[in-house]
């Protein structure tokens, strides 16, 4: 919540805005007075980091009441405040509807009453009002994320990780429950993440004779020499009956039946607290910004508004229209059409059950169909966290077609010396969670091992190729596509899907890793800022990695609340730096006592980090002093976010799908012949949408020297990481949301999908 006050704030400050806080919610607006107090850029200073909300939250009764609401709105109108932007969920933004419905007859009351005057009647007739949905449990419809849920997410999953290694070590049962009284999405999502044995949510009650199922499957992992055992139940989780199931009365089940040594862990507020994670930061940034420009640009006629995400796009939606939707899934649930319930959730949340289902639970060998193709998965280019879980959704998947699947061992290196091998349901077991790439990646291209790769290929009888990594990955696929007049063994499907950190692969918004290296890169440099605490004034100039793309540098910068960040994409010169340097010696004089500044390691091959640090060193001389920070391979390492864990297997159990679609298809006289161009491809998420696009197509949009994609959509965000940083800059509104339905999906849509 504190990334979109302090967006807000200093957007509103940015169009020459008064910008007031109402401290502890709408108890606040109601006591008035020291609650609402006009604020400057510093106030928001330093609060990026912080978890919770620095303005304070309340639950309050009096607002509920007409006079509540009537002592509200004069001490709004003292103020003269008639735009409104609140952060909360479904109750605060109803709460907020009802005060601009009933504000022009508030307003005349206190008129009435000799409180104001006609003339303020008049002249603050109309209250403008823009939600924001800050809420961990992901609950309201018409947004695939509300501010919170990603770093609640990480909380669960930091927490599964550390129950993961001393359940192995014991052979235990862990029943873990996480928040969600009415609403299973953090259940849901954890479960995908960490590869949950079974998952208990409200909208998808198990069917009758669970508990023997759910047995079963236990010991039937057991048998199969899994030590540990995670089932994850959502605090308002419910059997078909409406009746309540509580991790107790799982623990209890499990220990009668099994006689399995099992623990309940009760997550409960741990939640809700922690430092924000990247994801967050940058969502509620850019929704701050968005909830601005909504309000400037409001009428009297314009529905009181909600800025949400849809895909990768900021959208405003009518706030009643979501809160009618929200309400409905209570309703269905309520009523027990539960199949309504998860369609009323959205894409995003019915692609994350459909996922988890086709992952968690294998049948058995007799019911699997066989379709005698044998499908290949590699990795590809430097590791990226999210690989393994990519890997692991891949090989489930193409078992549940009834495929055969192998393992590539080190790349097209690996391939070319014959290291492959056929990989299982239970071998990839408890890869999710693991960073870095188990199959072994390298660099190399295949071009200068075509035959042998064409040998291996012959004998292993490979039908479909499944390639995972980046800019690497994109370009093999390409000298496939190319050596297929001279090899018919690549004459087969083709599916690349973008893994990298740099996130530099043409075709798609986001690659698997990018977002895991952003929150190292974000927690380091909150560390390093934290280090500077005290009288002394000082600067940091951090390089991040990324190639020549910007991504991590922008991104990071905005996410941390930089002063500047420099890139490739946005050539600068002496005098740019020398701007910056002024810039920060004159914020320097105020109360902000640190800078940040970040570079992209080939931003420039004469303006190196040593330059930067010598010249900012000199220059702020007397004011300020400065250390530099090289970030190195940390950015790739570690274990993968919640964000690429579920990323990486929603889109490779997609990738999956297509093969078997593609084999089918191309399956001719007693085998594969596939020549066209669609059926060489990428999966990337594109705006709203995942699509596959033809690796051919993408060459025209690619800058093959640099390695980078020719257009990129977060360069974009540049002006808002400036605005945020206090620079005087041009914001192009063109991309910002129009004003949209909610639109209810068909079932169909759900498979096209959304993130």
């Amino acid at each position: 919540m504190n990334a979109a006050v302090r967006a807000v704030v200093r957007m509103g400050i940015y169009v020459k805005a008064k910008v007031y806080f109402v401290y502890e919610g709408y108890q606040g607006m109601v006591d008035g007075g020291d609650n609402i107090v006009e604020v400057s850029w510093e106030s928001v200073s330093s609060i990026l980091q912080v978890g919770g909300t620095v303005i304070g939250s309340a639950r309050c009764k009096s607002f509920r009441t007409r006079e509540g609401r009537l002592q509200a709105a004069y001490n709004l109108v003292q103020r003269g405040i008639t735009n409104l932007c609140v952060i909360g969920g479904d109750g605060s933004l109803t709460g907020a509807n009802l005060f601009r419905e009933e504000w022009s007859g508030l307003l005349e009351e206190l008129a009435q009453k000799g409180q104001i005057d006609e003339e303020a009647v008049k002249k603050y007739a109309y209250l403008n009002i823009v939600g924001m949905v800050g809420s961990i449990d992901n609950d309201f419809c018409g947004t695939d994320m509300t501010i919170g849920t990603d770093s609640a997410l990480h909380r669960i999953i930091e927490v599964v990780d550390a129950i993961m290694t001393t359940a192995q070590s014991h052979q235990r049962t862990f029943v873990l429950e996480v928040m969600g009284r009415h609403c299973g999405y953090l259940a849901l999502v954890s479960a995908l993440a960490c590869g949950a044995d079974w998952v208990f949510i409200p909208e998808y009650p198990p069917e009758e004779g669970w508990e023997d199922s759910m047995c079963v499957k236990l010991s039937e992992n057991r048998a199969r020499k899994k030590r540990l055992n995670i089932i994850i139940v959502a605090e308002g989780a419910i059997d078909c009956h409406n009746k309540p199931i509580t991790s107790e009365k799982v623990k209890d089940l499990v220990v009668q039946r099994l006689g399995f040594d099992t623990r309940v862990t009760i997550l409960g507020h741990v939640q809700r607290g922690g430092t924000p994670s990247a994801f967050d930061r940058i969502l509620a940034s850019r929704m701050g910004v968005e909830a601005v420009l909504a309000l400037l640009e409001a009428t009297p006629a314009t529905p009181a508004c909600v800025v949400s995400l849809s895909g990768n796009q900021a959208v405003r939606l009518p706030l009643m229209e979501c809160v009618q939707m929200t309400q409905e899934v209570q309703k269905a649930m309520d009523e027990g059409r539960f199949v309504e319930a998860v369609r009323l959730r959205g894409r995003s949340f019915e692609n994350n059950l459909n996922t988890y289902k086709l992952l968690s639970h294998k049948k058995p060998d007799a019911e699997l169909p066989k379709t005698n193709f044998n499908v290949a998965v590699l990795n590809v280019g430097a590791p990226a966290a999210g690989m393994n879980a990519a890997v692991r959704a891949a090989v489930r998947v193409g078992i549940t077609e009834g495929h055969k699947m192998f393992a590539v061992i080190d790349g097209f290196e690996g391939f070319a010396r014959g290291k492959i091998k056929e990989i299982s349901w239970g071998d990839v077991g408890g890869w999710t969670g693991q960073g870095g790439s188990i199959l072994g990646t390298k660099r190399t291209l295949p071009a200068k091992y075509l035959e042998k790769i064409a040998d291996q290929m012959r004998t292993n009888n490979i039908n479909a190729l499944m390639v995972i990594g980046g800019f690497e990955a994109y370009e093999s696929c390409l000298q496939l596509h190319e050596a297929r007049s001279r090899f018919e063994e690549f004459c087969i499907p083709i599916c690349v899907l973008p893994a990298t950190i740099s996130n530099n692969v043409p075709g798609t918004d986001f690659s698997i890793g990018a977002d895991t290296a952003l929150n190292a890169i974000v927690e380091t440099c909150d560390r390093i800022k934290q280090s500077a605490s005290g009288p002394k004034l000082r600067v940091f100039i951090i390089e991040t990695m990324g190639g020549y793309c910007g991504y991590l540098a922008n991104m990071g910068a905005l996410a941390a609340g930089a002063d500047a960040a420099y890139i490739f994409e946005e050539q600068f010169d002496i005098r740019e730096l020398q701007a910056n340097v002024e810039h920060l010696t004159e914020k320097m004089k105020t109360s902000i006592q640190r800078g940040l500044v970040l570079r992209n390691e080939n931003c420039n091959e004469n303006y190196t980090t040593d330059f930067i640090y010598q010249l900012y060193s000199e220059e702020g001389k007397g004011v300020f002093d400065c250390r530099k920070n090289v970030l190195g391979h940390m950015q790739q390492g570690g274990a993968p976010s919640p964000f690429d864990r579920n990323f990486g297997t929603k889109i490779s159990a997609k990738a999956m799908q297509w093969i078997s679609k593609k084999l089918k298809e191309t399956y001719r006289k007693g085998k594969v012949f596939a020549n066209t161009d669609d059926s060489v491809c990428l999966l990337g998420m594109r705006r709203r949408n995942l699509v596959f696009q033809p690796v051919a197509e993408l060459k025209t949009e690619t800058d093959f020297v640099h390695r980078i994609p020719k257009e990129q959509w977060w360069l974009k965000l540049r002006p808002l990481m400036k605005i945020l940083a206090k620079y005087k800059t041009s914001y192009d509104v063109s991309d910002s949301g129009q004003l949209e339905h909610v639109a209810m999906h068909s079932p169909k849509e759900a498979e096209t999908g959304a993130i």
